[in-house]
């Protein structure tokens, strides 16, 4: 009988580097790039973690992605630089915007770095939440890797599903993480629906028709929604600016959908910030201050047949150490994928056994 339990961490990522190699990534690249695939799939953020191996290989393969860049500052100040990433696989740039950041705040107090001719990086979490591990507030957005919405009112697909994520040191075991998109679904939670045969829920997405669309195989027919209307839709333009225009990258019809175009640069645009409380005279008294804030909205009644309150990242970083020392359990779909694609690179499968 094949094995169907959880796949050990190092073992997937191996696999995954392994599986970038074949497309010609240098060793250090595809380590570095697998670790933080699967550190996704560790904190929770299944759909922009390993499952989109596919993806990635399939741009790699098509000429859309360069495996091997030289990734450079093009501008830079003592607060803010302008990383280009070379067209390589996005996960490089990023953390290097990340460190940047970091580093650029721990000396003058703030640090903004801008991305320009990367590619989609995975969830920004992974790109924020090193800041509040370090003590720092961090900050992270991107222009979405194809546009899956309208501008409010309009019927053209302009827009993205644009993220952003904030975090914040809290005392305690959780820092404060909040990754979301500016659409009430990612449409990683809808590829992950289509790849389970399973409908999405009503109000995710439209039709053209303007009726419900629930049915994620058909998500080329219709519309994501935006968070919040109106606002949601300002909001997912202001990071196009930010993460996009402001970094000469794409934003609005120059984006290029990196799923069924796998052979053009996508120039996609992001940024990364870090912010030092102790330039404002704080230090470790903000993570308290933030751990007395959270524990007054934790202690709030709930109402009636709701949970208790919580807040983004609680509980993560337990989820997180189970699954690193428990292993990763994927969705059979997944699994047969990844086998599929291991017999397409010519190495081992991680499910040997079991179909694909």
């Amino acid at each position: 009988m094949p094995d169907a339990g959880p796949i050990p961490s190092q073992r997937l990522a191996s696999f995954v580097a392994g599986a970038l190699e074949s497309r010609g990534v240098p060793l250090a690249d595809a380590r570095t790039v697998a670790d933080l695939m699967v550190e996704a799939d560790i904190q929770g953020y299944g759909t922009h973690g390993v499952f989109r191996l596919r993806q990635y290989l399939a741009r790699l393969a098509g000429g859309g992605c360069n495996p091997a860049p030289r990734i450079g500052v093009d501008r830079e100040t003592v607060a803010t630089a302008l990383i280009d990433g070379d067209n390589g696989l996005g996960h490089l740039a990023m953390a290097a915007a990340r460190d940047l950041a970091i580093e650029k705040a721990r000396a003058v107090g703030i640090g903004w770095v801008g991305v320009r001719r990367g590619n989609h990086a995975g969830p920004l979490a992974l790109y924020v939440r090193p800041q509040a591990e370090a003590g720092l507030l961090g900050m992270a957005a991107a222009v979405g890797s194809a546009n899956h919405l309208p501008p409010w009112g309009g019927s053209d697909l302009l827009l993205g599903t644009n993220p952003i994520a904030f975090s914040a040191p809290v005392e305690g075991p959780d820092p404060f993480v909040f990754d979301m998109a500016t659409t009430v679904a990612a449409m990683g939670k809808i590829k992950t629906l289509a790849q389970q045969g399973l409908l999405m829920p009503e109000g995710w997405m439209i039709g053209r028709d303007g009726q419900p669309l629930t049915d994620p195989a058909r998500r080329g027919d219709g519309f994501l929604l935006p968070i919040g209307g109106a606002k949601g839709y300002g909001l997912s333009v202001a990071i196009g600016l930010l993460a996009g225009l402001l970094n000469g990258a794409a934003f609005g019809s120059d984006v290029v959908d990196f799923t069924t175009d796998t052979t053009s640069e996508t120039n996609t645009g992001q940024f990364v910030a870090a912010l030092d409380p102790a330039a404002f005279g704080l230090g470790d008294d903000f993570a308290e201050a933030a751990a007395r804030v959270f524990a007054e909205f934790r202690a709030s009644p709930p109402l009636p047949g709701h949970d208790p309150v919580r807040l983004p990242g609680d509980g993560r970083t337990a989820r997180a150490e189970a699954r690193r020392r428990d292993g990763l359990m994927l969705n059979p779909a997944l699994r047969r994928d990844l086998n599929v694609l291991a017999g397409d690179c010519g190495i081992d499968p991680p499910f040997p056994g079991e179909g694909g």
